[in-house]
C-alpha cells in the first residue's frame, strides 16, 4: 500500500519491511476495525471467530489481477489470478454519446471517472479541472455528478453514468483519466488504452504505481495538483507513443491466456466443490502458530545451543588456564 515498485531503494525496502511487522501485529492484537470485523463475521457465521481465522479457512484465492498488472513474486497453489474478468468488447455506444464522441474528428476523446463512490468534488477542484479538459484539443467525457463547474469548456461533456468500457473500446479514445480503481485499470489494459493517475485512497496509488512502473501512465498528486499538470499529463500519454505502445503491450499479454479469466474463475470455484474444499491446495502452515510460522522456536533453540556451546568452551578456557597457571607456580616455586 506505499506505491513502490518491486524495484527499491535500501530505505524503501527497510520502510516497506516495518510497515509489514505492523500489519502483522495489527492482525495478531486484533485492534481497530479489525474488531468491528471480527464481531461481523461471529455474527454471520453464528459462533466466536475472526477475521484472520475466516480467512485462512479460504479453500482457494480468486485475485482480481495478473500478470500483466502484477511484479512476479512465488505464491500458493491454492491461488489464482482472474484480473479482467469482467472486460468484454466494447458494444455500440448511445445515440447521442456516440454523436458527441464523432463530432471529436481527428483528436479523438478523453474518458475522465474518478469512480462510483466519487460523485462530486470542491467546487477549487472541479473548476480546476474542468479549466484543465477546456484546454484539450480531444472532446472530454466526464463522469460526475456535482454542480456544474464554471469554467467548463464547450469540448466536455458530464454525465451521471458512462458506459466506461464500451467507451474505452472505441477507436477515438486516446487516454483514460482514472482514479486507479481495480476494474478501470483492468478495461483500460484489455483495450490498450494509457492512463493519467489521480489516486484518492486505499490501494489506488498502488494500482497507479503498477502502472506507472508498466509505463502505461503518468500518476498525479490529486491534493497538489494544477490545471497546467493535468493538461501536461494529458498530452504526455497520447503525443508520447511509448504510452500507447505500453498499453497495447499489457493488452497484448492480458490476452494471451489459455483461457478466458471468467472462465478460470468458474473453473477453479467447481474444482474445489468437485474435491470437496481441494484441502490438498491448503498449506500447512495454516496449522501452526504465530511463532512457529515465523521460525522464532527454531531460532530460540538454535541460539540456546549456541550460547551453550560458547559458554562450555569459555569454562573450559577458564579451567584449563587456571591449571596451567598453577603448573606454572610450581616449577616456579
Amino acid at each position: 500500500m506505499v506505491g513502490y515498485s518491486d524495484v527499491m531503494t535500501f530505505f524503501e525496502r527497510m520502510k516497506n519491511m516495518l510497515l509489514y511487522l505492523v500489519q502483522d501485529v495489527m492482525f495478531l492484537s486484533q485492534t481497530g476495525a479489525l474488531v468491528d470485523w471480527n464481531r461481523y463475521f461471529s455474527k454471520v457465521l453464528g459462533k466466536p471467530t475472526t477475521f484472520c481465522e475466516t480467512m485462512g479457512k479460504a479453500e482457494i484465492w480468486l485475485i482480481r489481477t495478473y500478470w500483466d498488472f502484477e511484479y512476479p513474486r512465488p505464491l500458493l497453489p491454492n491461488f489464482e489470478f482472474v484480473g479482467g474478468l469482467h472486460c468484454q468488447p466494447a458494444r455500440p455506444l448511445p445515440e447521442e454519446m456516440e454523436n458527441f464522441v464523432q463530432s471529436s474528428g481527428d483528436h479523438g476523446i478523453v474518458v475522465f471517472s474518478l469512480g462510483s463512490m466519487v460523485k462530486n468534488l470542491t467546487d477549487e477542484k472541479s473548476t480546476m479541472i474542468a479549466a484543465a479538459l477546456s484546454q484539450l484539443p480531444q472532446k472530454v467525457l466526464w463522469r460526475y455528478s456535482g454542480k456544474k463547474p464554471d469554467t467548463l469548456g464547450p469540448n466536455t461533456k458530464l454525465y451521471d453514468w458512462m458506459p466506461q468500457n464500451d467507451l474505452l473500446g472505441h477507436p477515438k479514445t486516446k487516454a483514460f483519466i482514472s482514479h486507479g480503481g481495480t476494474n478501470g485499470i483492468y478495461e483500460a489494459i484489455y483495450h490498450g488504452v494509457p492512463m493519467v493517475g489521480i489516486p484518492l485512497f486505499a490501494d489506488q496509488p498502488d494500482n497507479m504505481a503498477h502502472m506507472k512502473s508498466k509505463g502505461m501512465a503518468v500518476v498525479l498528486d490529486f491534493n497538489t495538483m494544477t490545471t497546467q499538470d493535468l493538461v501536461d499529463a494529458v498530452n504526455t500519454v497520447i503525443v508520447n507513443s511509448t504510452y500507447k505502445d505500453n498499453a497495447l503491450r499489457l493488452s497484448r499479454i492480458h490476452h494471451d491466456q489459455p483461457m478466458k479469466p471468467l472462465d478460470r474463475a468458474v473453473f477453479w470455484i467447481e474444482f474445489v466443490m468437485r474435491h470437496k474444499g481441494a484441502k490438498h491446495l491448503r498449506p500447512a502452515a495454516h496449522n501452526l502458530t504465530w511463532y512457529q510460522y515465523h521460525c522464532l522456536d527454531v531460532i530460540a533453540f538454535l541460539l540456546a545451543c549456541l550460547v551453550t556451546v560458547v559458554f562450555t568452551i569459555m569454562k573450559c578456557c577458564m579451567f584449563l588456564c587456571r591449571k596451567c597457571g598453577r603448573i606454572a607456580k610450581k616449577k616456579k616455586d
